[in-house]
């Protein structure tokens, strides 16, 4: 791109040594005056199949339209700049929170504040109310979706974290027919998924919590509502006054979430002080985090260690273990 075309009043993006990432979040705070998305041709379908076949027909040149929270600053600011951008905000077919033989689906279209007002969500999976109060502002959560937010795979959002942690399943449809993938395998690293340039994300599953399952939610940000710069999204499971599962995922530390496998530590053992400390001192040796404007990695390794310490001892409250904090 032509240096001087790019050059904007408050922050000259081009040469300016920042990440997609942190250009976005310039914008967000204000800091980054807007710029024109580059000319596309727009296109709202009435159905999967429509959406499906414009995709086969432009693969990487289409950009999907949900509820434009990433997309539309990301073209503002041309990061990306489709040929075309297909609407599939009306389709409601994906949308919709029902449970069934013991699975929790949620439509790709179901957007955040749905969670925090769904009896479904509360009663199965309570670790995503805890999770969508961080995102970003009420704005952002009343046209943010879960689909957009799962396939855009910011290594700092907070759904990804908890689809890794509650086992969640991505089903996904192309012409050729319905795959599902589980959340381990669907992120692949920072803005990429497993999903294919002529897929769409129809529907995510999980399985319901139980009712010996607990969960923790934490993430630290300068401000509420900024990209966190260190978070964790844990579920686990008490059996026999001890934890028997415990699945720890982080974010905002790695390429992708990631599950700590310190986590192991304390699982089937009576948690006390000195085994926290162990196991946040492997979770300190396990992690690797990126730096970048926002923090160092140092800094987001102690936050994730602050983190492991916290969701420990909150597990032990919840789960009426003994021992923790004595």
């Amino acid at each position: 791109m032509d240096r001087e075309k790019c050059s904007i009043n408050k922050l000259d993006l081009c040469g300016s040594g920042l990440s997609n990432r942190e250009k976005i979040r310039q914008l967000w705070r204000g800091k980054v005056a807007l710029m024109k998305a580059s000319a596309f041709t727009y296109a709202r379908v009435a159905s999967i199949d429509h959406a499906l076949e414009i995709l086969s027909v432009h693969g990487e040149q289409a950009k999907l339209l949900a509820g434009g929270q990433s997309l539309l600053p990301a073209m503002n600011l041309r990061l990306v700049s489709p040929q075309i951008v297909i609407d599939i905000g009306e389709l409601a077919e994906l949308r919709g929170i029902s449970i069934d033989r013991g699975m929790l689906r949620m439509g790709a279209l179901t957007r955040h504040v749905e969670f925090l007002n769904s009896r479904e969500v509360a009663a199965s999976a309570p670790l995503l109310v805890d999770a969508v109060k961080h995102i970003g502002h009420p704005a952002i959560r009343n046209r943010g979706t879960l689909g957009g937010s799962l396939v855009h795979a910011d290594p700092a959002a907070e759904l990804p974290a908890c689809m890794l942690a509650l086992e969640a399943t991505m089903i996904i449809r192309s012409r050729n027919g319905e795959r599902r993938i589980a959340a381990a395998d669907f992120f692949k690293g920072i803005y990429t998924t497993a999903l294919h340039q002529n897929e769409l994300l129809v529907a995510v599953e999980l399985p319901v919590a139980s009712e010996n399952s607990i969960h923790f939610f934490h993430e630290f940000a300068r401000r509420h509502g900024d990209y966190a710069l260190a978070g964790i999204a844990a579920k686990a499971t008490v059996a026999n006054a001890v934890l028997s599962d415990l699945r720890a995922a982080f974010f905002a530390v790695a390429d992708r979430p990631v599950l700590a496998e310190a986590a192991a530590g304390l699982v089937n053992a009576a948690i006390v002080p000195k085994l926290i400390s162990e196991a946040s001192a492997a979770l300190g040796d396990e992690l690797d985090p990126s730096e970048d404007q926002q923090a160092s990695s140092s800094m987001r390794r102690h936050l994730a260690r602050v983190l492991f310490r916290q969701c420990a001892e909150a597990l032990v409250l919840r789960g009426g273990l003994n021992g923790a904090t004595a």
